[in-house]
């Protein structure tokens, strides 16, 4: 139940630093701060999970990075 209760914290996490990747007035070395922030409080969560983090939700977050501030 407590790891359930973790995953569905995770995501909101994530779903809130993607929503304000997306839709606040930052320049993007405020947007890699959030993704940063938001890294390190899902290894709050879930220690020894960076990698997994990465693969998931890094991908997720550096994709809209590329979009947003058109990177390569």
């Amino acid at each position: 139940m407590a790891e359930e209760i973790k995953i569905r914290k995770l995501r909101r996490l994530v779903d809130f630093a993607a929503a304000l990747l997306w839709q606040a007035d930052i320049t993007l070395s405020q947007a890699q701060k959030i993704i940063a922030d938001t890294k390190e409080r899902a290894l709050e969560l879930f220690p020894d999970k960076a990698e997994t983090f990465d693969l998931i939700y890094g991908s997720r977050l550096r994709r809209i990075l590329v979009e947003r501030y058109h990177l390569q």
